[in-house]
């Protein structure tokens, strides 16, 4: 199965995060806004020319960095299983 990040989504997709391969403090960070291995996350939006990202998870909108976007494995579908 190829990796796929949150990077790799398009606008309205949703994918479950399988694992969050940052540093320790975007670690923690991520985790406190409610980034976890299971939950159901959604791209909202992709800003033009490398800009944030824009993601849902359960009711919180977020803005990330595309390279921390990057760090944040992901499952669609079928492969989740």
């Amino acid at each position: 199965m190829p990796s796929l990040t949150l990077a790799h989504l398009h606008p309205g997709d949703t994918a479950t995060i399988v694992a969050i391969h940052a540093d320790e403090a975007l670690h923690q960070r991520l985790l406190a806004l409610g980034f976890r291995s299971g939950k159901q996350i959604e791209l909202i939006r992709k800003a033009s020319f490398s800009g944030p990202v824009q993601v849902r998870v359960g009711t919180t909108d977020v803005l990330l960095r595309r390279n921390e976007a990057a760090k944040i494995k992901v499952c669609q579908g079928a492969d989740c299983t």
